[in-house]
């Protein structure tokens, strides 16, 4: 998992989420849905990335939220899909437990 923050700013977190994929090469298939965590309310992506270093096509995912410090893009990628996957159980858990403080 990594974890990517920005400045506050204009944009929502769909927006910001569509940027964030959109600065990635070989992305197909994407798949929005919002989703809520307490009191925050989010966007997640499931997409394809085609790695030109693996020759191969994978699963990833992320998802952002909006805070008051500006947004936050949590990222799962991995090396291919298979690792993705085992690691969705984590990914889904901090998606499900997200807090600002």
């Amino acid at each position: 998992l990594r974890v990517w923050t920005g400045k506050p700013g204009g944009a929502d977190a769909r927006t910001v989420l569509e940027d964030f994929v959109a600065a990635e090469d070989g992305v197909s298939g994407e798949k929005y849905r919002t989703f809520r965590s307490g009191a925050l309310s989010g966007v997640a992506v499931e997409y394809l990335y085609a790695s030109e270093l693996l020759d191969e096509t994978k699963k990833e995912s992320a998802f952002a939220v909006m805070t008051a410090d500006g947004p936050v893009v949590v990222h799962l990628g991995g090396l291919d899909t298979e690792e993705h996957e085992e690691m969705l159980p984590a990914y889904e858990l901090a998606r499900r437990t997200l807090r600002t403080v």
